[in-house]
């Protein structure tokens, strides 16, 4: 396992402090703010802490109400709402400064037979004929902001790599729509914990940024204001993040200074194990 792997691995994992209190540390990606994705996972293995091992997460819903700073640690408080016959919901509330940031419900299953129907594959191209995000950025790092530029170029503990990759900096008009193969940056262990809360860290990336991509400006125009209010995951397969993901994303709407994004991750296989949805704020303040 990488370093940097490693690094994530043990951000997402988090202290115990009580027996449904935990603590987690934030990272910094070069802006400041905690990374959405992180607060999910973290959020998400909070929650996976207190639940059965037969049960695995099928379903979650959150909230981001406050802004996190990426140079204070996180308290994520766990609510054991209900332990059912054949499922477990949990509540967490990530908490700091005394003021909670997100939210999250979630919904455990058992693991029992039942009809089965997905939607296809989408096509595309081999992940190993593609850039990688670092590769990408390091091809523009003189564009880049300087508080970013260290960050964006480093090696990643997740390999993204978008089909059709976008300069942040000189955007161009094109359809809402993106497909970005991703995996863990080496190979992780056979815990299948691990492997949700790691999807839930990375379907973050490149996701909310495709509702922009009809209007012409990206997440660093000058004057654009992009941010996560609410994001949703359903897991319906098992799946590694050790091996190559498709993320196929959609914007099927934006107004009122919010963007929809919806997306369907797929393995190489061509099994759908995970669907996911954000709505997020996308507030163009040029005119001010």
């Amino acid at each position: 396992m990488s370093k940097v792997l490693t690094e994530l691995v043990a951000l997402l994992a988090l202290e115990r402090i009580e027996e449904n209190l935990f603590r987690g540390q934030s990272q910094d990606l070069g802006w400041g703010a905690v990374f959405g994705g992180q607060v999910l996972g973290q959020a998400l293995s909070a929650a996976e802490q207190t639940v059965p091992a037969d049960r695995a997460c099928h379903s979650l819903h959150a909230y981001f109400m406050r802004s996190g700073d990426a140079s204070r640690p996180i308290v994520y408080e766990v609510d054991r709402i209900r332990d059912g016959h054949s499922f477990t919901t949990r509540r967490v509330r990530a908490v700091q400064g005394g003021k909670a940031i997100f939210s999250l419900s979630s919904s455990f299953h058992l693991t029992e037979p039942g009809f089965h129907h997905q939607d296809p594959m989408p096509q595309a191209p081999d992940p190993e004929s593609l850039r990688s995000d670092v590769e990408l950025a390091r091809m523009v790092a003189d564009m880049l902001p300087a508080g970013l530029r260290e960050r964006a170029t480093a090696d990643r503990a997740i390999d993204i790599r978008p089909v059709s990759p976008t300069n942040p900096m000189a955007p161009e008009v094109r359809p809402p729509h993106k497909q970005v193969w991703f995996r863990a940056n080496g190979p992780l262990a056979d815990d299948p914990k691990l492997h949700r809360y790691l999807l839930a860290y990375a379907s973050d990336f490149h996701f909310l940024v495709t509702s922009l991509l009809p209007h012409g400006v990206s997440w660093l125009t000058p004057g654009m204001q992009v941010a996560s209010l609410d994001h949703a995951m359903w897991f319906h397969r098992p799946f590694r993040m050790d091996q190559w993901l498709l993320h196929q994303i959609d914007s099927p709407s934006a107004g009122g200074a919010r963007g929809l994004v919806r997306g369907r991750v797929f393995d190489q296989s061509g099994q759908l194990v995970v669907s996911t949805m954000q709505e997020g704020l996308i507030r163009d303040r040029r005119g001010d």
